[in-house]
């Protein structure tokens, strides 16, 4: 089956990694084996949730303005689209924010979907979500993430997973993936191969 579409996950895929998770936990007041941040939050009393959202919301929006693309993003999303594959992003930041990167960096995206639009990865909401968008099935969809969750998601969903293994944790993470990558530009052939058979 032929790969209609690519959906990416944003910081550490498309941007250089950014957020020190760790960090934040502690500015929060959370401890270190809190688990992940928006999960966190949602366990939270009101009061206490709009707290530390404001300091999420302090780093996300840093993220965007000193964001750095990883080497080869522009040029593989310009070529995805000369191809006629359709681009998604789906983040656990907001939407606006990736929205702010795309125009930052003058890329293209055809569907965006953050964390505010329904359930966060790994749950498949947002992938099947954005195949509807896109009219392409789920094995039409390769995610491609650096984290378990996107890997995760594009199980439940019926997509194709691939790792964007760019940093230490990454070894862990192996055992999920269909694909393994060093760097974006490799999904390209991964296309090719896939949509030669």
């Amino acid at each position: 089956m032929s790969i209609k579409a690519v959906i990416f996950d944003l910081d550490g895929t498309i941007t250089e990694p950014f957020f020190d998770f760790d960090a934040i936990r502690k500015e929060m007041g959370l401890s270190s084996d809190a688990g992940p941040v928006w999960e966190a939050m949602e366990k939270m009393s009101i009061e206490r949730r709009r707290e530390v959202e404001a300091i999420l919301n302090f780093y996300e929006e840093k993220a965007v303005t000193e964001s750095t693309l990883n080497f080869g993003a522009k040029q593989t999303l310009d070529e995805l689209r000369s191809r006629g594959i359709y681009i998604g992003i789906l983040t656990r930041n907001r939407r606006e924010n990736a929205l702010a990167v795309g125009k930052k960096h003058g890329l293209e995206f055809d569907g965006v979907l953050g964390r505010e639009e329904g359930p966060v990865k790994p749950d498949c909401f947002g992938i099947l979500k954005l195949a509807r968008q896109f009219q392409v099935k789920p094995e039409e969809t390769l995610m491609v993430g650096d984290y378990l969750y996107d890997l995760l998601c594009a199980r439940s969903a019926g997509a194709v997973s691939v790792l964007l293994k760019n940093h230490s944790r990454a070894d862990g993470f192996v055992e999920h993936a269909d694909f393994i990558i060093e760097n974006i530009g490799q999904i390209l052939q991964i296309i090719e191969d896939n949509n030669n058979v």
